[in-house]
C-alpha cells in the first residue's frame, strides 16, 4: 500500500509541477512580450497619431479641412499627451500647446532643416516629415518628436514624452510577478485538493483488487457522483467481482466432484479410455485408405493384375500399420500404468549402438549422413536390453528423419559419457540440422504430437517413439532430455553402470 501511495504522491508532485511550470511559462512569455513588443507597438502607435496631427493640419492650411483647427488640436493634444508647436515662415508662434516647448525651438528647427542630422534616433523619415526619438538635455525626458514643413511653409512641431511607457512596462512586470506568486501558491491548494478527490477513489479501487486477488469478494466500489472514467471503472471491477466469486464457486464445486469422481475410477479404466482414444484417433486414416481401396477391388476399377496387386499391397500395408500402432499403444500404456515388468540384466550398451547402427544402414545411406560412434569398446549398464534398445533406436530414427548439413556437415553421433562417481553412463544422439522451438521442447514427449505438421504418412513413425523413451526412462527413474546445440539438436538418457 505504501507504494501505491508514495505512486500517488509522485503524480500529485507531478501534476504540480507541471501546472506550475506552465505559469511559469506564460508569465515569462508575457514578461518578455511587456519588455520588447509592448514599448515598440507604444511607439508605432504615437507614430501614426503624431503623423494624423501633420495631416489634420497641413489639411487644414490647405482648405481641406473647415472649422476651427485650434481646438482640436487642443483636443488631440490634451487626450495623446502631445506637446504642438506651430510656426509660420517668419518663424513667429502660430500655435502652441505648451509654452514649454519653445526652450526646445532652436533644436527642432535645426532637425527640420537638416533632415540628414545624426542628432536624435530616426524612427520614419520621408520627403514631409521626420520623426526621431529624441533626449530634452535640460529635463532629461526621452520624446518622440515629428518635425514638418507644411505645404504653406509653415513649421510644425509635435512631441510625445515615452519616459511614461518606460515605467509602465516596469509596473506591468511587478504586477505580473506578483500574479505570478499568487497564481502558483492558488494552484499549489487547487491542484492538492484535485489530487486528492481523484486518487482516493483510485487508492479504494486498488484495495478491491488486492482483496479480489486473494480470493476475497465482500468489498464493493460505491459508486458516488455522475457517471465518470472512475464509476465506470468501479462498476467494471464489482461486475468482475461478482462474475469471479461465481465462477471460483462453481469451480470449487466442479473441482469436488471431479475430484470424487477421479478417487471411483481404477488405473485399468483411465488405461482403456486412453487406449480407446488414441486408437480411435489414430486409426481413422488407415481405415479409410483401406476402405477407399477395398471398394476399388470390389467395384473393380482397375482391370489390370498390375493395379489390384498394388490395392491389395496398400491394404496390407495399411493394414501391418494398424497392428503395429495397437501394440505399440498397448506396450505403451502398460509403460505408463506401470503394467510391465523387466527382465533387467548386465549387457554391454555399445553392442547393442552398434546393432541399431547396422539396422539403420539403409535409411542413413538414403540421406547420405555420415554416423560416428564415440565410445569405449565396453560399457556394461544394468537395465532391460530389449526396451534400451527401443529408447535409442528412437533416438536414432528420430535423428535420421531430421539430420541436414549444417556448414558443409551433415553426420549423426553416438557418444557415451562415464560417470564413475555417480555410477552412470549417459548416452547422447546427435544430429546435424535445426532446433526445436522451445514451445515444442516439453510437448515433443506426449503421444502424437508432431513438431513438424507435414509430415506425410511415408515417414513410417507413429508419433508415440518419444512417448515410449518417456515412459521406459520414468519407470527406471533415469534423465532423460533434448539438448538444442549451435548446429544440431541432441537427446540422451541415464543409465546405471554394472561394474561387477
Amino acid at each position: 500500500m505504501s507504494k501505491i501511495r508514495n505512486a500517488l504522491k509522485s503524480v500529485r508532485v507531478k501534476l504540480f509541477m507541471t501546472l506550475s511550470l506552465v505559469i511559469l511559462l506564460i508569465i515569462l512569455f508575457l514578461i518578455i512580450v511587456n519588455n520588447f513588443v509592448f514599448g515598440q507597438f507604444y511607439i508605432y502607435s504615437k507614430t501614426k497619431s503624431l503623423i494624423s496631427v501633420y495631416d489634420l493640419v497641413n489639411s487644414y492650411y490647405n482648405g481641406e479641412v473647415e472649422g476651427d483647427i485650434t481646438s482640436q488640436l487642443e483636443k488631440m493634444a490634451i487626450q495623446n499627451n502631445f506637446d504642438i508647436l506651430i510656426k509660420n515662415d517668419q518663424n513667429v508662434n502660430v500655435y502652441t500647446s505648451n509654452k514649454d516647448f519653445f526652450s526646445t525651438f532652436s533644436q527642432m528647427s535645426e532637425m527640420t532643416n537638416e533632415f540628414d542630422s545624426n542628432f536624435g534616433e530616426v524612427i520614419e523619415r520621408n520627403e514631409d516629415f521626420v520623426i526621431k526619438k529624441m533626449k530634452d538635455s535640460k529635463n532629461g525626458i526621452t520624446y518622440i518628436v515629428l518635425a514638418s514643413m507644411l505645404d504653406n511653409d509653415y513649421f510644425l512641431y509635435v512631441r510625445i514624452p515615452i519616459t511614461s511607457i518606460q515605467e509602465s512596462v516596469k509596473i506591468s512586470n511587478n504586477f505580473l510577478y506578483l500574479m505570478a506568486g499568487f497564481t502558483i501558491l492558488i494552484s499549489a491548494i487547487i491542484v492538492t485538493y484535485v489530487s486528492k478527490k481523484f486518487t482516493e477513489p483510485i487508492l479504494e479501487l486498488n484495495k478491491i483488487a488486492k482483496k479480489m486477488a486473494n480470493l476475497d469478494f465482500s468489498h464493493k466500489y460505491r459508486i458516488t457522483g455522475a457517471d465518470d472514467e472512475i464509476n465506470n471503472l468501479g462498476k467494471s471491477i464489482n461486475q468482475m467481482s461478482d462474475k469471479l466469486e461465481s465462477t471460483i464457486k462453481q469451480l470449487r464445486s466442479t473441482n469436488i466432484e471431479l475430484e470424487k469422481d477421479i478417487e471411483e475410477k481404477s488405473k485399468i479404466d483411465e488405461m482403456r479410455k486412453s487406449f480407446i482414444s488414441d486408437v480411435s484417433h489414430e486409426l481413422k486414416t488407415p481405415i479409410a485408405l483401406i476402405q477407399g481401396y477395398s471398394e476399388g477391388l470390389i467395384e473393380n476399377v482397375n482391370n489390370d493384375e498390375e493395379s489390384r496387386k498394388f490395392y491389395a499391397e496398400v491394404i496390407l500395408d495399411e493394414t501391418n500399420k494398424m497392428d503395429k500402432l495397437v501394440k505399440q499403444l498397448l506396450e505403451l500404456m502398460k509403460l505408463e500404468y506401470g503394467k510391465r515388468e523387466f527382465n533387467d540384466k548386465k549387457f554391454n550398451i555399445v553392442e547393442v549402438e552398434k546393432e541399431i547402427i547396422r539396422k539403420s544402414k539403409v535409411m542413413l545411406e538414403e540421406k547420405e549422413a555420415e554416423v560416428i560412434l564415440d565410445t569405449p569398446d565396453e560399457i556394461n549398464v544394468f537395465a532391460d536390453d530389449f526396451y534400451i534398445e527401443q529408447v535409442i533406436g528412437n533416438y536414432m530414427t528420430n535423428a535420421i528423419k531430421h539430420v541436414k548439413e549444417v556448414d558443409g556437415k551433415k553426420y549423426i553421433k553416438i557418444k557415451n559419457e562415464v560417470d564413475i562417481e555417480k555410477n552412470k553412463v549417459t548416452v547422447r544422439v546427435f544430429n546435424t540440422g535445426d532446433n526445436i522451438a522451445e514451445e515444442h521442447i516439453n510437448r515433443i514427449w506426449n503421444r502424437f504430437y508432431k513438431v513438424d505438421e507435414s509430415r506425410n504418412r511415408n515417414d513410417g513413425g507413429t508419433g508415440i517413439g518419444l512417448s515410449f523413451v518417456k515412459a521406459i526412462m520414468n519407470n527406471y527413474k533415469q534423465n532423460y532430455g533434448v539438448i538444442n546445440k549451435d548446429n544440431g539438436v541432441e537427446f540422451y538418457i541415464e543409465l546405471n553402470l554394472k561394474m561387477d
